[in-house]
């Protein structure tokens, strides 16, 4: 099998709160795996629009995101139940909101979870995509970029 070569665009949240970061574990092809509060775009949605959704939705978190992180391509190999996908994904850092517990989390996620770096960096096994561990570290590092680079046009 291929791996479709035309991105899907998506968004993350790389949230870090007293030395943790917040990830999701959620199902991926039989298996439960780590993730960054991620998913794809609604119709008419803005980048910064639905990072907040994801976020909420997956963790049960408020978030506003104030700053990219970075943009990573990453191709998902194909597997014995689906073809390959290619991600085009827009990681955004930026202010933690309320937390809403009573609120049900999206469907496949198992719960939300904060973990430590070298925790993460321990369960590379898990991880739903290579780009859990490098968008951390990209924060980790620094990396940000104001929201001003970012044109989006209705």
């Amino acid at each position: 099998m291929s791996v479709d070569a035309r991105p899907s665009a998506t968004v993350a949240a790389v949230i870090e709160r007293g030395g943790q970061f917040l990830l999701v574990e959620e199902e991926d092809d039989g298996r439960i795996l780590f993730n960054q509060p991620a998913g794809h775009l609604e119709p008419n949605e803005s980048l910064l629009e639905g990072c907040a959704r994801e976020v909420l939705e997956e963790s049960a978190w408020n978030f506003r995101p104030r700053e990219l992180v970075g943009i990573y391509r990453w191709s998902k190999p194909a597997s014995v139940s689906a073809a390959g996908v290619t991600y085009l994904r827009f990681a955004f850092c930026g202010e933690l909101g309320q937390h809403e517990p009573g609120r049900r989390l999206d469907t496949g996620i198992v719960r939300a979870v904060w973990l430590r770096p070298e925790e993460i960096r321990a369960s590379r096994e898990r991880h739903r995509s290579p780009l859990v561990l490098r968008c951390m570290e990209d924060y980790l590092a620094g990396r940000r970029y104001p929201l001003e680079i970012l044109s989006e046009h209705a």
